[in-house]
């Protein structure tokens, strides 16, 4: 399939594809960021499309994929959205466990313990935390998915070696 029949067949799809992605995220807005990103990653590995395939569906896994990720990741990092107008849930006083002073002294260790570690381990160890798959480290950073994993594990590893002290005994 040549550039033009694809970005044609791509386009073709894009009405379709504004109803599936609204019935995913409930949302217009989301909507229409999921079908960029959609269109974006279905451009960027044009290449990996094997003609025999059904276009269709594929752009609709893509898709999916990119919802069920973005998904995952925005529920680990428990985003509170408050809607309401005086923003009363983010005014509202919270738990009083971020203010005991030692828990802060082990948020503060962690931090430093985190920010000491190699930048190369850093990086994939930062973005292990924000969601990322290890595939998707992996293709970020050029690295391969077992060196994405033993820097992970090194990280956790140092991280553990200096933080003894606040392990439960």
């Amino acid at each position: 399939m040549t550039a033009i029949e694809f970005n044609y067949n791509l386009t073709s799809l894009q009405k379709y594809l504004e109803i599936f992605a609204k019935q995913l995220t409930g949302n217009e807005d989301d909507a229409k960021d999921l079908l960029q990103e959609t269109f974006l990653k279905a451009l960027v590995y044009r290449e990996k499309y094997v003609n025999q395939n059904n276009f269709k569906a594929w752009v609709y896994t893509i898709m999916k994929n990119i919802f069920i990720n973005n998904y995952r990741r925005n529920k680990k990092a428990r985003t509170i959205i408050d809607q309401t107008d005086n923003l009363y849930f983010l005014n509202a006083g919270g738990d009083s466990r971020e203010t005991n002073p030692e828990s802060m002294m082990a948020v503060q260790e962690l931090e430093k313990g985190i920010n000491d570690l190699d930048s190369d381990f850093r990086r994939a160890f930062d973005m292990y935390n924000e969601g990322y798959k290890y595939k998707e480290i992996a293709d970020d950073l050029n690295l391969t998915i077992g060196t994405v994993k033993s820097r992970i594990f090194y990280s956790r590893k140092k991280l553990m070696e200096n933080l003894k002290e606040y392990q439960p005994s």
